[in-house]
């Protein structure tokens, strides 16, 4: 006879790594935090965003996945957010993460009030489940070549001060259907959406490092 196989989870406690750059000014500065899109690093999301003009005058926070692997060709340290498995579970591990993280950040450093969430592909999901958990507020959302997750509905959504949304017409992960309809979920949660289309592919481009800076010079102060 052949015994049937049960499945259990249970919490586990490991350690997560995000980086941080100070802001150039003296003063307590608004905090830019990025979530990075699969099988990224941290320090490939932390170079997106500093080199948005203006991110100097931010305390600029680049969170890496909980889970980690290796890049098969070149054996590189890469990492996601979640794959399919315990889906629900991870989404509480990872919101209890960056809680902390952005907890943790505050206490080291001088920061404002003021709070923004960019994130690329996969980490555009993480961005807004993130952004709508949040305990302090989200100014914004810099969203890039990803999707709002379908279970945030328009309540939870209207926490979002303001999303940059912004996709390449050549991307065929983030289509142009999904693109238009997260532009009208945001709207119907009375969202200050920015959308932007542009010329390009799956790529966080220079026209959104452009937009990125417009969008945050308007949520300073």
């Amino acid at each position: 006879m052949i015994s049937a196989v049960i499945e259990r989870t249970i919490p586990a406690r490991t350690h997560g790594r995000y980086l941080v750059v100070p802001p150039a000014v003296s003063q307590s500065a608004p905090v830019l935090v990025g979530f990075h899109g699969y099988a990224e690093t941290a320090e490939t999301h932390l170079a997106r965003l500093r080199a948005i003009p203006g991110a100097e005058r931010w305390l600029v926070v680049s969170i890496q996945g909980l889970h980690r692997f290796y890049q098969r060709r070149t054996n590189e340290i890469i990492a996601s957010w979640m794959t399919r498995q315990d889906r629900k579970l991870a989404i509480a591990d990872n919101l209890s993460y960056v809680a902390s993280v952005v907890d943790a950040v505050a206490h080291e450093w001088p920061v404002s009030r003021r709070l923004v969430f960019a994130g690329f592909s996969q980490g555009v999901a993480m961005t807004f489940r993130a952004a709508v958990a949040s305990s302090p507020e989200v100014a914004g959302v810099i969203a890039a070549g990803g999707d709002v997750p379908p279970e945030i509905d328009v309540a939870a959504l209207a926490r979002v001060g303001a999303a940059l949304v912004c996709r390449g017409s050549r991307d065929e992960w983030y289509t142009s259907d999904k693109f238009n309809n997260d532009v009208q979920r945001l709207r119907a949660a009375a969202i200050d959406v920015h959308p932007l289309e542009f010329d390009g592919g799956h790529v966080w481009s220079d026209e959104v490092v452009h937009a990125a800076s417009e969008f945050l010079r308007g949520r300073e102060r």
